[in-house]
């Protein structure tokens, strides 16, 4: 019942319901793209968690001064966040209206995440901070970014409901959305929305 009423819908939010949006999903689902187009087409501002995380050499921000910040960013009526992590969700989450899940399968998460860090590495793309994608840290080291996707798909996949079903998050609309194609069909009738 929680589940068809809930997140079985895709795409049933009008944009004028959209206030302050969160989108989750595991690595590689390409949350930040959609944020950032998201928040285009609202013409609101967009807040990328992995930047306030990642300090310089990729340092750990600690816990409370990411929370601190993550708060300091979302103090507005209207934004646009990205980003899954659970040390900040009470403060994200409280504040927000829409959790946009974005929950492809892992073969499609995978794939992208693949090209995407080949291609930051080649092209020696600055991510946050000043930091770069290393190889040897993405393929080799024992928390490297595939691991972590592949640990993490799964276990997301179960834990966001039972998240979403917690009597403070009870006030959020959840979005879910299996495919890629579904996400760009409800972004692009925004955007139609929005031009009229």
């Amino acid at each position: 019942m929680y589940m068809s009423a809930r997140m079985g819908m895709e795409g049933v939010s009008g944009i004028e319901t959209l206030k302050r949006v969160v989108v989750v999903g595991t690595s590689g689902a390409g949350k930040t793209t959609l944020a950032g187009e998201l928040a285009r087409v609202l013409d609101v501002s967009h807040v990328e968690l992995d930047a306030y995380r990642h300090g310089p050499n990729w340092t750990e921000t600690p816990d409370e001064i990411f929370r601190q910040k993550v708060s300091n960013a979302l103090t507005g009526h209207v934004w646009v966040v990205d980003g899954n992590y659970s040390v900040a969700r009470d403060v994200v989450w409280a504040r927000a209206t829409t959790i946009v899940w974005l929950d492809y399968p892992f073969y499609v998460t995978f794939s992208r995440l693949f090209r995407r860090t080949m291609s930051r590495y080649f092209r020696q793309t600055e991510l946050w901070n000043g930091n770069r994608e290393d190889l040897k840290g993405v393929l080799f080291a024992k928390d490297s970014l595939f691991v972590w996707a592949f640990r993490t798909h799964w276990s997301r996949r179960k834990s966001l409901p039972i998240a979403f079903s917690q009597p403070e998050y009870t006030h959020l609309e959840v979005l879910r959305f299996r495919s890629p194609r579904a996400a760009d069909r409800w972004l692009k009738s925004l955007s139609r929305v929005s031009v009229k």
